[in-house]
C-alpha cells in the first residue's frame, strides 16, 4: 500500500514495535510545545509499545529509505496513534497513513488531538475530519485540552463515540 514515491506502507509486525516507541518518544520531543511532552517515561513508553499489537488494535508502519518513517495504530474505531518521523514530515507519510486508516474504517473513526497542536489540527481538517468536541484534557494523561476530530463526517453525524 501507498502512494508516495519511496515509501512502502505495511502492517506492523512484533519486531517493529520497539522502533515504534522510539518514533513515538522522538516526535513528541520534537512537538514540544505544540503538544506537551509524554506524560509517560521512556522506559513506560517502551513498555506500552510491546504490547501494541493486542487486544484488537492494529497498527500499520511506514517505511522510507531512511527506515520507519511513520506509523499509526487503530482499535476499533479509535485512530489511538499517528506519529511520523520530524524529518519525513511534510513528505506525505501522515496522508499516506491517514488513507490506510480511512480504507480500514470506511465506516467512520475519531481521534484525539492536543487543542495546542494547531499543525496536526490543519492536517486532520485537510483531509475532512471534522472537530467534534473541545475539552479542559482532565481526561488525559498530560491535563492538557484536547478536542475529539472524527471521519467522515456525515457519516458519523450525531453519533456519539466514545
Amino acid at each position: 500500500m501507498g502512494t508516495t514515491p519511496g515509501l512502502l506502507v505495511r502492517p506492523g509486525d512484533e519486531d517493529d514495535l520497539p522502533r515504534l516507541a522510539e518514533l513515538f518518544w522522538v516526535a513528541r520531543a520534537a512537538a514540544v510545545p505544540l503538544m506537551p511532552p509524554s506524560a509517560r517515561s521512556l522506559t513506560d513508553v517502551r513498555e506500552h509499545y510491546l504490547g501494541l499489537l493486542g487486544a484488537g488494535r492494529e497498527v500499520w508502519v511506514a517505511e522510507d529509505d531512511a527506515g520507519v518513517s511513520g506509523f499509526v495504530s487503530v482499535a476499533g474505531d479509535w485512530l489511538e496513534d499517528l506519529y511520523v518521523r520530524p524529518d519525513a514530515q511534510r513528505d506525505g507519510v501522515g496522508t499516506a497513513l491517514l488513507d490506510v486508516v480511512k480504507a480500514l474504517r470506511p465506516g467512520g473513526f475519531a481521534l484525539w488531538v492536543f487543542a495546542s497542536n494547531t499543525p496536526a489540527r490543519a492536517f486532520y481538517a485537510r483531509h475532512g475530519l471534522v472537530e467534534r468536541e473541545h475539552t479542559d484534557g482532565t481526561a488525559n494523561e498530560e491535563r492538557a485540552p484536547d478536542i475529539r476530530v472524527e471521519w467522515p463526517d456525515e457519516l458519523r453525524r450525531g453519533r456519539h463515540v466514545g
